[in-house]
């Protein structure tokens, strides 16, 4: 059970550096990368919207096989 909590650790930790260096910074980020001239009304793309989903989602992976490897590896 371990293992697999630590797989979980392991690979939302680097998709969740992957998907942070994929956000914008002071440019364009993303939607400059691939070209994405598709905006909402709120100013930032759609792409850049979903971005941040699927960000925080793999944040609360991250977070909840961090409590789940404390608890599990305590003794």
């Amino acid at each position: 059970m371990t293992a697999v909590i630590l797989g979980f650790q392991l690979t939302s930790a680097i998709l969740l550096i992957l998907f942070i260096l994929l956000h914008a910074g002071r440019g364009g980020g993303l939607s400059e990368m691939f070209g994405g001239g598709i905006s909402s009304v709120g100013g930032s793309t759609i792409m850049e919207r979903n971005l941040d989903r699927i960000t925080v989602v793999t944040a609360v992976v991250f977070v909840v096989s961090t409590i789940a490897l404390h608890f599990r590896i305590r003794p």
